[in-house]
């Protein structure tokens, strides 16, 4: 029923004509609530809207992956495998093949805490800011690409990883721990924390974008094909990519954005030859410290994006070659020669410094190449192949005890990068440093140890005699702590593209 205005004589005057005035404007707005309440009442057509219709497509309010986007992009089952290549031989594990672990006694200036290091406004006296504010802080230093992603803590993040073992096929079964029965979980659940920032926990949808029609490839060893894993899973669960290997580089083709994630077997990356040279015989392995590797220098001009690392592999017998002469070697050196003018560490070295030369120098390859420091592995008792264990390790170590090997060949490798980058000189700037050995050097927890088979009769408990069964614990479990070089990497690659556009 319309409502109408009361039938009242307005007074005279000029006050008189400011009240009715005033009780038509009244009159008017009741008419107006009274009809966005009948509205209301019998269910407006108008759609509905919540906090998620203004968050990005598959995120929430935490940035996790939502339930459908979670779900096993293999709608069949079918394990989709990768051909291996053929001639190439994936070591196990690999360690100093000269005594394994020096130990300095000197931990590491961090520790692993699992409480907030967030200050207390009131307790500081700082009533200005509040946690939210501190946390939009940091978020913004991460945008702006100040913080240091490098320090920090390892925190608990009950959220968990964003895929499983069971919603992506193409996990190696050696790093499939969870499949081969590993009983605990809580590794998969520590996220990094850098001291003055957030690093972003990994959006697949904005890595794909930002990849958009571009390549990115993955060169090096067993443990870069453990990154390439992670990243392709972490990426499966929003969009099933197409198999468009071969035998001499695999390939994963995201057709939503024609991103394309690649990977180039370079166990040195540089030259590497059987045949007879100098003093070394036909059959060992010669690494010609000052050629890079020929195979995928030839592919370099084809990626937009390229992860380079490398190094255990100098702890297997090699010898090494460097200006045409055979100047030091890996548990191999004829007595004859006398002494060796070169080690394994200071050979990783030299291999750096002349493969990220080549790649900033190459002028057709314009893109970024990202070079991940070493990965530090957790033997603990000896080597790999000397009795080396990580057996119950569940948690992040509170504090790392120093490994000799582990910083002889970090420090190679970061001097070998300073001098590509000064070698390059202008070129230099598309080198960068993901800078991963002291964050992981907390996650002994994160390998696969004993449960590297499905096989149900294997041995995970160290026997009568106290030796531990055969482990590794060099690799990664998926999904785990490698799962977070990948957050690192679209962190970095972001920075750099919005940098170059700015």
């Amino acid at each position: 029923m319309p409502m109408s205005l009361p039938a009242r004589k307005a007074p005279a005057g000029g006050a008189g004509v400011r009240r009715w005035v005033v009780t038509i404007v009244v009159s008017v707005v009741a008419l107006v609530l009274t009809l966005v309440v009948i509205s209301l009442s019998v269910g407006s057509s108008l759609p509905r809207t919540s906090l998620q219709d203004y968050l990005p497509v598959g995120v929430t309010v935490l940035g996790k992956l939502s339930s459908s986007e979670r779900a096993d992009g293999n709608a069949n089952g079918t394990a989709i495998g990768e051909e291996p290549l053929q001639g190439v031989r994936e070591p196990l594990v690999e360690q100093n093949g000269q005594g394994g672990y020096l130990n300095s006694g000197q931990p590491s200036p961090l520790t692993r805490k699992i409480e907030s290091k967030e200050p207390d406004p009131v307790a500081s006296g700082d009533t200005t800011s509040t946690p939210d504010e501190d946390s939009s802080n940091e978020s913004q230093k991460a945008e702006q690409g100040t913080c240091d992603l490098y320090h920090g803590e390892w925190v608990l993040d009950s959220s968990g990883p964003l895929y499983t073992n069971n919603s992506c096929p193409i996990i190696t079964q050696m790093q499939n721990c969870q499949g081969n029965g590993r009983p605990d979980k809580e590794y998969e659940n520590w996220r990094w924390k850098p001291e003055q920032c957030i690093l972003p926990r990994f959006d697949a949808r904005k890595f794909l974008e930002l990849m958009r029609g571009k390549t990115l490839a993955f060169v090096g060893d067993s443990v870069a094909r453990n990154q390439m894993e992670s990243l392709v899973c972490l990426l499966w669960q929003v969009d099933v990519p197409q198999n468009r290997g071969n035998k001499r580089m695999h390939k994963w083709l995201f057709k939503s954005t024609s991103t394309t994630i690649a990977r180039v077997w370079s166990s040195w990356l540089v030259h590497r030859s059987t045949e007879a040279v100098g003093i070394a015989p036909k059959g060992i392995d010669k690494v010609f410290l000052d050629v890079p590797d020929e195979t995928f220098m030839e592919f370099l001009p084809r990626f937009d994006v390229i992860v380079l690392s490398s190094g255990h592999w100098f702890a297997k017998r090699s010898a090494y070659v460097l200006n045409g002469n055979v100047v030091g070697g890996q548990l191999w050196w004829p007595r004859q020669a006398g002494k060796m003018q070169m080690n394994n560490v200071d050979a990783f070295g030299v291999s750096v410094e002349t493969c990220l030369t080549a790649v900033a120098t190459n002028p057709n390859f314009t893109g970024l190449a990202i070079v991940r420091t070493w990965s530090p592995d957790h033997y603990e008792g000896g080597a790999w192949n000397t009795g080396g264990s990580c057996t119950g390790k569940v948690k992040p170590l509170d504090e790392v005890v120093r490994n000799g090997f582990t910083d002889a060949m970090y420090g190679k490798q970061v001097e070998g990068f300073r001098k590509a980058v000064k070698n390059a000189g202008q070129q230099g700037s598309q080198l960068k440093l993901m800078d991963i050995t002291e964050p992981f050097a907390f996650r002994a927890d994160g390998h696969p140890g004993p449960y590297r088979s499905p096989d149900p009769n294997k041995k995970t408990q160290r026997g009568p005699d106290g030796k531990p069964p055969p482990q590794d614990c060099l690799h990664w479990c998926m999904p785990g702590p490698v799962d977070t070089w990948n957050e690192m990497l679209l962190e970095t690659i972001r920075r750099e593209f919005e940098r170059e556009r700015g």
